[in-house]
């Protein structure tokens, strides 16, 4: 059997990782010119976790887990308004809970692999026809692959969705914010910032910076933006929003790098009306974003793909997996789908009021032994790989 997978990111890698260890031929084409790493700050939980725990890696990712002691928000002038220790996620998630750069977690999984995965990289797909035996895929060098199945894993702008699903304007919701992410060194920085992931907030608005490594530090942004594009020029984007939060953002802001270094795009999920294809499926955000406000993404993706993989091998039927496993975890997507798209305010209140509310909610959530009140917050339903890895 062989397979083709348009994306060398968390979803693609974890089902290459799957199908190579069953026998398969395996295919990653990346339109990047080689692994990009980097990233932002995540908390891998759920059926993500589960699912690296039965691939065997969850020791290696423990080992790339990163120290965070809490989260700490501050207002405009850099008062701490509330903090939140790490410590409550984890009795939430009864310590099933790792933290570590997203990028960390594609590397790991690329380490992973074998030598029987193929790469090619700058190399994306370009047309798409299916006949009763095969797949045949059109390369953007113009070369022709033939396989059993193709697996769009390329994002949430997937090339393969629009060339086997439709145009994009058909699956993108956007849920009317904007969001970045990058990478910097500032030793001096670094020691000012500490062990806490520092959130510096106003209504619509919100940045934060934590401490990677002894030089290395990571910021994020997300605002508010309704129907704004997205800028040429990201930088010039950050520095107009939130050049008025104080503390150590004006410093953070300061060491942004070029463009495209910088990771910015909106905030929306992918509600495609359909996942799979005779020979043809969709994985991680090209058919299940929930919202980088949600979470979760990296984890759906590592499971999803486990799940893809169990319905692959399970009979070797190519034109029906992929419906199979479609029916399996569309429920579970929608529904962390529904409740990103209710929570959205909470994670970046659009009013002085909200903001207020939120803080006091975040002051009673920290105190001992009612960390149970963000339950509803961090969890969704379908939060355990056992949920979705049982045929139904």
């Amino acid at each position: 059997m062989r397979v083709v997978i348009c994306g060398a990111g968390i979803a693609g890698l974890s089902l290459a990782w799957w199908l190579e260890r069953a026998g398969w031929e395996v295919l990653v084409v990346e339109h990047a010119p080689g692994q990009r790493g980097a990233g932002y700050l995540i908390d891998f939980f759920g059926p993500g976790y589960d699912a690296v725990e039965r691939m065997g890696l969850l020791p290696r990712v423990r080992e790339r887990a990163r120290t965070v002691a809490g989260v700490r928000y501050r207002d405009r002038a850099g008062r701490v308004t509330c903090e939140l220790p790490y410590d409550s996620l984890v009795r939430l998630q009864r310590g099933r809970v790792v933290t570590l750069m997203r990028g960390e977690l594609e590397d790991l999984l690329f380490e992973a692999l074998g030598p029987g995965v193929e790469f090619r990289y700058s190399t994306s797909v370009d047309a798409v026809a299916t006949a009763a035996d095969h797949v045949a895929v059109t390369l953007t060098t113009g070369e022709v692959e033939r396989a059993d199945l193709l697996v769009g894993a390329d994002g949430i702008h997937s090339r393969v969705r629009e060339l086997a699903f439709g145009p994009e304007w058909r699956h993108l919701r956007s849920l009317g914010y904007h969001t970045a992410a990058y990478l910097f060194a500032d030793p001096e920085l670094g020691a000012r910032v500490g062990d806490h992931l520092e959130m510096v907030e106003a209504p619509g608005l919100q940045a934060g910076v934590c401490r990677l490594d002894g030089e290395r530090l990571a910021a994020v942004f997300a605002h508010r933006a309704g129907a704004d594009p997205l800028p040429e020029d990201p930088r010039e984007r950050l520095r107009e929003r939130y050049a008025s939060l104080g503390w150590l953002i004006p410093e953070v802001l300061d060491r942004c790098p070029e463009p495209g270094q910088v990771y910015y795009d909106e905030v929306a999920q992918i509600e495609a009306a359909s996942w799979a294809r005779p020979r043809v499926a969709l994985l991680g955000d090209a058919c299940q974003a929930v919202s980088l406000l949600a979470g979760q993404g990296a984890a759906m993706a590592v499971a999803g793909a486990c799940v893809l993989a169990e319905e692959l091998l399970r009979d070797g039927d190519a034109v029906a997996a992929p419906f199979r496993y479609e029916e399996r975890v569309r429920p579970a997507v929608v529904r962390k789908q529904r409740a990103g798209r209710r929570i959205a305010d909470w994670f970046v209140p659009a009013s002085r009021t909200r903001l207020r509310l939120r803080t006091a909610a975040l002051r009673l959530a920290a105190r001992p032994g009612l960390v149970g009140l963000l339950g509803p917050v961090l969890r969704t339903p379908d939060d355990r790989l056992a949920d979705l890895a049982a045929h139904r």
